[in-house]
């Protein structure tokens, strides 16, 4: 009886193309969490909720163009922050509107162009992933793109940390503020278009934003805020993946709600103490 319950868990473990979306899932949970940190500590949250509805229109135009599609996926999602960037500094509109009429805007148009564009596209896997059943080269592609947006974040991480935490002193310590600010808009670009074969378009939002945000509930240092969100994400990428073979269902949405639950439990446990304290930052 014992044998047979024990067969049943490690049942998931046994399938290759399972082993294979357990390592690809924690690949990009590392590379989502990582950035999460930093869009959590630069209010940068709807942003990419934003490029990712924003990519739409470029994957569905690279299809036409017959190019990859993640060349028009990145360069959709790059016009998108830098057009809500010129807007912002062109009008009187705050940020968060800009964004909201931008990448509405955005993935509308690419609904209709998917409407009227014959092709063997399925929106269901660009809108939710399918990490069962992602190709070779879409393993590569992932891998890839992820490992170089995490080299970049590794080697810059305290630059990155200091525009996000405090532009204005990172200006006077002499450090191109602009610039690495559109670094890291070219970063979560590429993160997303990384995950968008994995999760899809519409679910790397919360894996973009959740892990970190459990993350400050825990910890006030920077450093240690991104082990924690990693560490999360790591494993709600594992938990959900397992869950999903035996519930039969999708797997990144299985992978958010763990995410999820991670941060209601944590909230409620850790957050809600500190209710009455101001909120504070992650320390340098």
């Amino acid at each position: 009886m014992t044998t047979h319950i024990l067969d049943t868990l490690l049942e998931p473990f046994a399938f290759g193309f399972m082993r294979q979306a357990f390592a690809l899932g924690a690949l990009v949970a590392t590379v989502s969490a990582v950035l999460s940190c930093f869009l959590v500590l630069r209010g940068w949250s709807l942003m990419g909720d934003a490029i990712s509805h924003a990519v739409l229109p470029g994957i569905v135009l690279a299809y036409i163009a017959g190019v990859p599609l993640a060349v028009g996926a990145f360069g959709s999602g790059l016009f998108c922050a830098v057009a809500t960037g010129w807007v912002k500094r062109n009008s009187r509109i705050k940020e968060d509107t800009v964004m909201g009429v931008v990448f509405t805007g955005m993935f509308a148009f690419g609904l209709v162009l998917f409407s009227k564009t014959p092709s063997d596209l399925h929106l269901d896997h660009i809108l939710f992933g399918n990490i069962l059943g992602i190709t070779t080269a879409q393993i590569w592609e992932t891998s890839v793109l992820s490992v170089i947006v995490l080299g970049v974040v590794i080697v810059l991480r305290r630059d990155l940390m200091l525009v996000c935490f405090d532009p204005s002193h990172a200006k006077v310590l002499g450090l191109r503020v602009q610039l690495l600010t559109y670094l890291l808009l070219v970063l979560l670009s590429l993160a997303i278009v990384a995950a968008m074969k994995a999760v899809g378009l519409v679910l790397v939002i919360a894996m973009l934003i959740t892990p970190g945000a459990t993350a400050l509930l825990l910890t006030k240092r920077f450093d240690r805020m991104l082990q924690v969100a990693v560490l999360i994400a790591v494993g709600s990428s594992t938990t959900g993946i397992y869950i999903s073979f035996f519930a039969d269902g999708s797997p990144a949405a299985c992978i958010v709600l763990v995410q999820a639950l991670v941060f209601v439990v944590t909230l409620s446990t850790r957050g809600l103490r500190r209710s009455d304290a101001s909120p504070s930052r992650p320390q340098h």
